[in-house]
């Protein structure tokens, strides 16, 4: 008796490729998320992809965010970009793409690419930034990491104006 097989090599990649489908799927998101009471944040997308049903479970939002943070005092911190991901292991977030950061004192940091630990509520790039305060001064350059309310602010290299009044 003889026996024989085929092996067609792009079959058998196709078997082993992980499906990549969302166990959850939102359109039109207005996610508000609230702490004893209060409101702490307010999640806008356009499209949300949750993938809890992987190794590395993660939340994509494709088509962009609108993220406003209050503080305790009810100061806003508002976060835009044209894409996210957060990475529910890490608690990191990836913001990709035109992502601004505007304080409601007029503070604003403006990059290609950030990203936000949500445990320590810290920002961080390595990629081109430019910040702008209230007074109209400007700081820009490669790398910067800083806390949410802009408070402790750290750059690796930097150029730009910064406006004084004697007062």
């Amino acid at each position: 008796m003889f026996f024989s097989c085929e092996s067609d090599i792009k079959k058998v990649q196709q078997l082993s490729e992980t499906s990549f489908i969302p166990t959850g799927e939102a359109d039109t998101l207005n996610l508000k998320y609230t702490d004893s009471g209060k409101i702490k944040s307010i999640l806008k997308s356009p499209k949300m992809l949750d993938y809890s049903n992987i190794n590395n479970p993660f939340t994509e939002f494709p088509k962009g965010i609108h993220v406003t943070l209050f503080d305790n005092k009810g100061n806003t911190t508002t976060v835009v970009a044209d894409y996210a991901i957060s990475y529910k292991k890490t608690d990191i977030i990836d913001l990709q793409g035109n992502v601004v950061i505007s304080s409601q004192n007029s503070k604003k940091l403006e990059t290609s690419q950030l990203y936000f630990d949500q445990k320590n509520e810290w920002f961080f790039t390595e990629k081109h930034f430019k910040y702008t305060d209230e007074a109209g001064g400007y700081l820009e350059g490669p790398g910067v990491d800083f806390s949410k309310d802009f408070k402790i602010f750290n750059m690796q290299q930097s150029s730009g104006e910064v406006n004084t009044s004697d007062k």
